[in-house]
This record gives C-alpha cells, structure tokens and sequence, in this order.
C-alpha cells in the first residue's frame, strides 16, 4: 500500500515518496525523509530526522530511533549505481546515528538485518554484512564490509571488526576490540587485535543451555585454546565430543562448520 505524507502517523514536515510502500500503521516523525524505493512493515516507528533510502526492506514492529541513515549507498569505489538492497527484518530497535549500507556487486548485493537485534547509537554497518538475530551491538560497534554475525552474538562498545571477518553465535567481545580474524562460537574475546579469553558460559546460562551442553563448550575451549593442538587436531578432538555428551551434537556441528570455513589467510582468533 503507497502513502503518502497527508496519512495519520506520518508527520506533516516528514518527506514520504510516493512510490514508497508504507503499511497505515506505520509511524513517521517530523523532517524524517524516506525514498521511492523503500517499503515498512506493520508496526514500525521511524524518529524524527532520519533519511532512509535505497532499495531497503523494513520489516514488521522495528523501532528506528532519531537521526539514522539506512539504506545509504556502499562506502566503496566500486559501485556504480547498481540496485542493491538493504534488508531489515522484525522487532529491531535502532539507536540514534546508526548507519547501514546496502550491498555492493562485488559481495552478494544485499546487507541483511535479521530479528529481534538490540543496535545502540552510531553503530556502522557496511555493504554485504549478514547480522542474525538476538544480537547485541553496543554503542559505537563499527563493522566493515562483507562480515557476518551469528545469532545472540555481543559485541562490546567500540569494537571494530576487519572486512569480510565472521563471528560465530553466542560469541562476545569485550569493549574496544578489533578483530581480524574469525571469532568462533562461544568464544568471548578481549583485544586490539582480539584474543581469546574465556567462553559465554554465563549467557549460555541465560539461554536455557544444560549443564551437559556446557560441559561440551568448556572442552570445546580446551581443545581450541588450552592443550596446544593444532587446528586440525582441535577440530578432531572437538567431533568426538557428542560421544561423551549427547546434548552437544547440534553445538559441536556448528563449531565443526564454522571452522570448516575459516579460511587458512583468516584463521580464528587465539
């Protein structure tokens, strides 16, 4: 459904397109500035001020705070004016100053936004980053193009994360890091650059996972960070873990996976 600036919820100073499809109970505050190529789910409220362009998605009850750019082209010399996207999915809150990008040719065109994500004031995202759900991104939390971020992962204010890096879920860092390398599951890294220092055991907790299960973090830990043994020899011990704990097999996939991915240039954080 299009509407335009003379609906109910829609201020009257705000600058709606035409073409852009706003469901009726979206709201919209004052000087706030929306693009033809732009469309909101039911529920969402946009503050004051901000400028939302591009070819961007909104999905369903997201509360976008004053003074956000969403939907701003890529920060990169390459792009040419390409209809990339930036896709944004369901009961997001978006502090102030937060600015997403959307994707780029050279990546997969769309920057994504899962659900449910906690985004505080002036965070960065840029082109072709994949965020799940769950997150944390405290304040100042910038991320460079192409990284990818796995469900409940937290990141601690001013952290700063290298182009094209991943973070596993459930992983944590603390404030002012930078990563540079992949951040496994589960890990909670310190650092500039970031290292290793514990597991989440505590937001585990948090999250409902037994006493069983984190059993098989804590000697997924020690396989990866205490014994000494080489990536391979980690990822061996890390596979025969269900045996001893069975709870653990979906846990022990996706670090399995994860790994599997790294590349040998990147590596994981140590």
């Amino acid at each position: 459904m299009t509407l335009s600036v003379a609906v109910p919820g829609i201020h009257a100073s705000a600058v709606v397109d035409p073409l852009a499809q706003l469901d009726s109970s979206v709201r919209v505050g004052p000087y706030t500035v929306i693009g033809p190529n732009v469309r909101v789910g039911p529920g969402t409220t946009i503050g004051p001020h901000c400028v939302i362009e591009g070819h961007t998605t909104i999905g369903c009850d997201n509360r976008i705070f004053q003074f956000n750019s969403l939907g701003a082209i890529p920060q990169d010399k390459k792009y040419a004016g390409e209809p990339c996207e930036l896709v944004i999915g369901d009961r997001n809150t978006i502090r102030e100053f937060c600015t997403f990008n959307i994707g780029s040719p050279g990546g997969s065109g769309v920057t994504r936004v899962g659900d449910d994500n906690w985004i505080m004031a002036y965070v960065h995202l840029a082109h072709d980053c994949v965020v799940g759900n769950h997150t944390i991104f405290a304040n100042n939390s910038q991320l460079a193009g192409h990284v990818q971020v796995g469900d409940w992962v937290i990141l601690g204010g001013f952290t700063v994360v290298h182009q094209f890096v991943r973070l596993g879920a459930h992983s944590m860092t603390a404030m002012c890091s930078l990563l540079f390398a992949d951040l496994p599951p589960f890990v909670m890294s310190q650092g500039q650059p970031a290292e290793a220092r514990s597991m989440n055991y505590e937001g585990l907790r948090r999250r409902g996972f037994s006493p069983e299960r984190i059993a098989a973090v804590k000697a997924m830990h020690k396989a990866l960070y205490r014994d000494d043994l080489t990536l391979d020899k980690a990822r061996m011990r890390i596979a025969e873990l269900p045996e001893k704990y069975p709870e653990s097999s979906p846990d022990v996939q996706m670090m399995l996976f994860f790994l599997e991915q790294t590349s040998p240039q990147r590596g994981i954080v140590r």
